[in-house]
């Protein structure tokens, strides 16, 4: 049976496939992947690293027969297990790094099978033009509401709140896997790497209706150690805001107790202290470092939003001249204030819709 060759990774030409398989090792694969692909290696990442060490140093012809008698071996076992259960119908797509030999082989052994297989021509690098193509050279069509305000002042939660509530939101934390601030790192949980944010990224932004405004919370342009890319980045500096506010004290109860990990991690929370980034100096932080040892979390908190945070929110406002679509005073930040909060943004996303660009202007 012929193998077919797919020219493109449109989203939408991918989903037409049972499968996406992606043939490369489990460590290319962790790095990235084309979403919803399913990793069945023709080679393991030792056995990559031990091939390519013998194409450079010793033959190509050795390397090519060791490569080929894996590739067999490993496709095998696949066939005996992930897809096992495959019926006569099936229809797979199958990329490597380049579209070379490894996609091509096992191709060859899954269309003899009788499944009318297919390869991604130029694989996985294909796939890369396409989200960088789309992430850094086209303009998005969406029209983008930045929900602003504060430290602590709970916008992730609301961002959430509001999801519930029919709104259109892009969770740019949770892509991220980091919480936006020198506190934000997830214990346990990496960042993924640039390449797979921007998969993600992509795959979330397609699946956003263009017609309607899309809620996400205002961000710098790092999240962590994962940088926004330009397409999104200019949509968010043009965008209009909600911005939240809430008394300090709140902020800080609410800050520690969305943040509790860290406080429970004395080795973290210090070393995040010597890295606030306006340097507190010698005696601030030995004040800050005895209130987290005696366990007094909110008079930490409060402290580092009086004298980092808030300061620095109010320096970044007064450069901000994007509009401003409504200030929602919060009480404080308790379930029931977000709860009345995302009542409120519902409304006001629609009352703006009329009046958002649907082209990007300069902030």
């Amino acid at each position: 049976m012929a193998i077919e060759v797919l020219e493109t990774a449109d989203p939408a030409r991918l989903a037409a496939f049972d499968m996406v398989i992606d043939a490369r090792s489990p460590a290319e694969f962790a790095e990235d992947h084309a979403p919803g692909a399913v990793n069945l290696p023709v080679l393991t990442d030792a056995e990559r690293a031990e091939v390519g060490t013998i194409y450079v140093q010793e033959s190509r012809f050795q390397a090519r027969r060791i490569g080929a008698a894996y590739i067999a071996r490993n496709v095998a076992r696949h066939l005996e297990t992930a897809l096992k259960d495959q019926g006569g119908g099936f229809r797979p797509l199958i990329y490597c790094w380049r579209g070379g030999q490894r996609s091509n082989a096992m191709a060859t052994i899954l269309s003899q099978v009788g499944w009318r297989t297919a390869v991604l021509a130029g694989g996985y690098k294909t796939y890369r033009h396409h989200v960088s193509a789309r992430l850094y050279d086209a303009e998005l069509p969406h029209r983008l509401v930045l929900l602003d305000g504060p430290t602590g002042a709970g916008k992730t939660e609301l961002l959430g709140l509001a999801a519930e509530r029919g709104v259109q939101t892009l969770d740019l934390e949770g892509l991220a896997v980091h919480r936006g601030s020198l506190f934000g790192g997830i214990p346990g949980r990496p960042q993924p790497s640039q390449k797979m944010f921007e998969s993600r990224l992509l795959a979330a932004i397609d699946a956003l209706d263009p017609t309607r405004p899309v809620l996400v919370e205002a961000e710098s342009s790092k999240i962590g150690q994962r940088m926004i890319p330009p397409a999104l980045w200019k949509r968010m500096e043009a965008a209009p805001r909600i911005t939240l506010s809430a008394p300090a004290e709140a902020r800080a109860r609410y800050s520690v107790a969305a943040y509790r990990e860290i406080t429970e991690d004395p080795a973290a929370l210090d070393d995040v202290l010597a890295r606030v980034p306006d340097r507190p100096g010698r005696k601030r932080l030995v004040e800050w470092r005895a209130l987290a040892a005696a366990g007094a979390f909110e008079a930490l908190a409060a402290a580092l939003i009086e004298l980092h945070y808030d300061p620095a929110y109010r320096r970044s406002g007064k450069k901000d001249a994007r509009a401003s679509l409504a200030t929602i005073e919060m009480a404080g930040v308790t379930p029931a204030d977000l709860a009345a909060a995302a009542d409120r943004i519902a409304p006001l996303l629609v009352d703006a819709a009329e009046r958002l660009p649907a082209e990007p202007v300069q902030a």
